[in-house]
């Protein structure tokens, strides 16, 4: 592993911003997505609330913190590649770097790694890793928030290869991220030099894959154990995901924090084998620019999107692309992605178009870069509802309508396939957790109904839906004769429990607002 040395910081910008697009959503997900160690540094076997917390907003500028190594000895053309090689840039999300939309995941935990993987071919390697880029971002922050990081590098995947490669934020060399309130984002970038002798080489170690993370060290005020409250999302800054959905499960990683039973899989997990309501909405806005030790000749490379582009055949098959050959150059017919399943309602057929031509002629448009080969144009299927029960076969268009999840084309309503609603359930001392029904009662708590949470939005520490009525007396549950027998066994006093409206006497005021939340 290449020892820490001085870093020596290049540049800092913030980000313009404007409001964020959303409140926060909540569905089900260990509020702390990673330790980065040894499966939890707090919190582990503890129940936790277990929530997943995202929350859109939109950046006008392209914001960025670059920093990089000041190794000390090197000559101008020292270390580094054969030149003469084309850089190439690989990524999985479809964000711009350049201001837009993004998704705050505002639960992520100190000491949590996001990271993604890169597949290239055995030419590619060994190769010269310039550039690592990632967005952060805040959302409504009410301080400024200072986040202490690091980039780290793997050979291979985090579960099957070795890190070659960790550089940490100091606050003197290399600058911790720092934001100002309100909604902002920073492009963490960090290079080495291309004539400094220390550069990140990475080899292959048969998987013909490398992989980049990001882990927050500390965050500027994490407050409370990460498995029950996720770190307050307007004191902290967190890294983003994209809002063009999840494109590539399977090469997006989080290592997880250990929350126990109720927490989502501890580990390093793969988007694709985390569940549902564990897995972020979209891909990491994470980008890595590298140089080929050996270099290729580029050729023409159609992208899924239908478009082409004049790529090395390692950086095309990293794109999901084909490669043409080497040599080859894009004309306007090069790639026959740039056709779409065209699908026509009146008939229920498919014929594969352009887009344009498509809609000209009357039909949808399906996925550009496809074909009508294996797609459905009007799929139908099972659909679960929020209260776990089953309808179908519906439209995902209806099933969405619906607040339902379709279960895909041809599925149809079995037992067990919808699974049972989760809702807050409120225990006897005030204490709040998301569960099923079943399990609030095998617990003897309270179940709130389908799709309730935990949220405290006063913040007084406790679960609103769980905080009591203060027409409830005794404390109960409910308001009925025994709370009046308390109210009319204090009338005219000063009883402070009996005191609904707190102005110092029982009266009749009090017992208005008793028979108000009466039952």
């Amino acid at each position: 592993m290449l020892s820490f040395a001085p870093y020596r910081f290049v540049a800092f910008r913030n980000l313009r911003s404007i409001a964020g697009l959303a409140a926060v959503a909540a569905a089900c997900a260990s509020p702390a997505f990673a330790d980065g160690g040894s499966g939890g540094k707090k919190g582990g076997g503890k129940t936790p609330d277990t929530r997943i917390v995202e929350d859109p907003v939109a950046m006008t500028d392209t914001p960025w913190l670059l920093a990089s190594p000041d190794h000390k000895g090197g000559e101008a053309g020292e270390g580094g590649v054969a030149g003469g090689c084309p850089q190439v840039v690989s990524t999985h999300t479809n964000a711009s770097f350049e201001g837009g939309q993004y998704v705050v995941q505002a639960g992520f935990s100190e000491l949590e790694i996001a990271a993604c993987s890169y597949t290239l071919t055995a030419a590619d390697f060994p190769l010269r890793i310039d550039l690592v880029e990632m967005i952060f971002a805040t959302s409504n922050a009410t301080v400024q928030t200072t986040t202490k990081w690091s980039v780290i590098v793997w050979e291979g995947t985090p579960t099957n290869g070795t890190i070659v490669y960790t550089y940490s934020s100091n606050g003197v060399d290399l600058p911790h991220l720092v934001m100002q309130p309100g909604t902002n984002g920073t492009n963490i970038a960090f290079s080495i030099e291309p004539n400094d002798p220390e550069q990140m080489i990475v080899q292959d170690n048969g998987s013909r894959t490398f992989t980049v993370g990001y882990r927050i060290d500390e965050h500027n005020n994490q407050t409370q154990d990460p498995c029950l409250v996720a770190p307050p999302s307007g004191s902290n800054a967190f890294p983003t995901t994209d809002v063009g959905g999840l494109q590539s499960p399977s090469n997006n990683w989080l290592f997880l924090l250990n929350c126990g039973a109720f927490g989502c899989p501890a580990g390093w997990k793969r988007f694709s084998d985390l569940p549902s309501l564990c897995r972020p909405s979209g891909d990491w806005v994470m980008r890595v620019t590298w140089t080929p030790q050996n270099c290729e000749l580029p050729g023409a490379c159609c992208l899924p999107n239908g478009t082409c582009a004049s790529l090395t055949e390692g950086a095309c098959v990293g794109q999901g692309g084909t490669f043409a050959g080497e040599g080859t150059t894009c004309g306007p017919n090069t790639c026959t992605q740039n056709v779409c399943p065209c699908c026509f309602p009146s008939t229920g057929g498919c014929v594969t178009l352009a887009p344009a031509s498509c809609v000209a002629a009357g039909g949808i448009a399906g996925p550009t870069g496809q074909t009508c080969t294996g797609y459905v144009c009007f799929p139908t299927g099972a659909c679960c509802l929020p209260n776990g029960d089953c309808v179908g076969p519906v439209s995902p268009e209806h099933c969405s309508a619906q607040g339902g999840v379709f279960q895909g084309n041809g599925t149809a309503c079995t037992a067990g396939l919808c699974p049972e609603p989760m809702g807050a359930s409120c225990f006897p001392n005030g204490f709040c957790l998301v569960l099923t029904e079943d399990q609030a009662i095998a617990a003897g708590a309270s179940w709130q109904g389908p799709g309730t949470t935990c949220a405290d939005a006063n913040g007084n520490g406790k679960a609103d839906i769980c905080e009591l009525d203060p027409a409830d007396l005794n404390g109960d549950g409910i308001v009925n004769a025994s709370d009046l027998s308390i109210l009319l066994g204090a009338w005219g006093t000063n009883n402070a429990v009996a005191d609904i409206n707190d102005d110092g006497a029982v009266n009749a005021s009090d017992l208005s607002l008793l028979l108000g939340a009466w039952g």
